[in-house]
Order: C-alpha cells, then structure tokens, then sequence
C-alpha cells in the first residue's frame, strides 16, 4: 500500500483564519466601545433625571415638616427623608459603577485615586495609591482601559487574593503607560483569577489588545501575592 504524504499548510486557509481573526477583534473592540458609551449616557441620565428628582423632592420634604406639628407626623416625615436619602446613595453608587465622572472630567489619575481609597474603605484592607505628579493626556479608550483594569484588579482580591495590603501603581514614562494592582495574599496559582476561563480578565485583555497593550498576570514582588499589569503606548 502507498502512504500518502500530509498535506502542507494551506496558506490560503492561513490567510482566511487570520482575516477571520482581526475581522473579530475589530468587532469587539467596536462592541465594547459601544457599551462604554451607553454606560456612560445611562449614567448620565440617572444623575440628571431620577437623581435630581430625588434632590428635589428631599428639599421639598425639609420644608414641609417644618409645618408638622405633631410628633407621630414628624418621626414619618423623618422616616420618609431618610427613604430617600437611600434611594439617593443607591442611585449615586448605580451611577459610579455604570461611569466615573472623574475619569471624563478629571482624568484616570483621580478616578483611580478614589477607587482605590473607597474600595479599601468599603472592604477593610489596606489599599495605597501610587500615582504620577502631573496629569497626563490619555484617549478615552486608554483612560477606560485603565480604570478597568484597577477595576478587575481590585474585583479579584476582594473575592480570591485573601489579602491584607493592596498597592495600586500608575507609572507613565511618555510613550507607555503602565498601570499595577499588586496584593500581598495567596498568589495566582490558586485563585479562580488565574483560570482561563476568568471572562473578567479575558475582556480586559481584549480591550488591552485592541489598543496594542498588553495584560500580564502573576507572582508580586518576590514571588508573594498576585501582580495584575496593563501596559498600553500612548
């Protein structure tokens, strides 16, 4: 019998896989630009329309219990006052997770800067950042890049890392921007994080592609805890 001789590598199939590649790469990153942009216009009208209604109506509910004089009607007013105050803090934190201002109006330095300080506030752990002197110019697709990498980031430790100290570093040189989120707990190797199959990550990396950076994932300093960096030219 006569063996047949495998076949070379098809280069036009080559070729079809690679445009198929980029095809879908192009693809998300237009999707996940869309989805920025509907985040940030559906915060947008919670601030301007059910947060302001509510504003309002908390003035509106001051003034009248001034005119209450009986304590039963008072204590529901108070009641109803603080109803409301809950809605508002709600709304508000609805807001920031959807889009931070900051990051439009002040830039990723300050948007991470907060995140950093009410996410170590919010979970009792130590959490420092690191960030440069001077504003630096960044699109908004790099601005959103950076915070969604803190993000993801301070997402994983809370749920895996076991940690007790976080550092949250941004460094920019000028060409590059990198951003670190780095934790002394469990390390890599044996939280969910480190799965391929993490679809937080796995997003961010794409992201990161789409702006010709890159995601690297793994043992901090000294090989202790996690170390999360992003790297993007500017």
């Amino acid at each position: 019998m006569k063996v047949s001789e495998p076949h070379p590598p098809d280069s036009g199939e080559d070729s079809q896989h690679a445009a198929r590649a980029a095809e879908l790469a192009e693809l998300l990153a237009h999707l996940t630009t869309c989805w920025d942009e509907e985040r940030r216009l559906l915060a947008r009208r919670l601030h301007d329309s059910l947060g302001s209604s509510m504003t309002a109506l908390t003035m509106h509910l001051g003034l009248l219990s001034q005119h209450l004089q009986e304590q039963p009607q008072r204590d529901r007013a108070a009641q109803m006052k603080q109803l409301l105050n809950n809605i508002i803090e709600t709304n508000r934190k609805m807001q920031l997770a959807l889009w931070n201002d900051k990051l439009e109006f002040l830039g990723p330095r300050a948007a991470i800067a907060e995140l950093v300080q009410e996410w170590g506030r919010e979970h009792g752990i130590k959490a420092r950042a690191s960030m440069p002197d001077e504003d630096a110019d960044y699109t908004r697709a790099q601005g959103v890049a950076l915070l969604r990498c803190a993000e993801e980031g301070l997402r994983n430790i809370a749920q895996h890392a076991q940690a007790t100290a976080v550092d949250v570093i941004l460094d920019d040189d000028g060409d590059q921007a990198m951003l670190t989120v780095r934790d002394d707990g469990v390390g890599p190797g044996t939280g969910v994080a480190a799965a391929p199959s993490c679809h937080g990550l796995r997003m961010l990396r794409e992201r990161v592609r789409g702006l010709n950076g890159t995601l690297t994932l793994g043992p901090g300093p000294d090989g202790k805890g996690t170390a999360l960096t992003l790297v993007i030219p500017k």
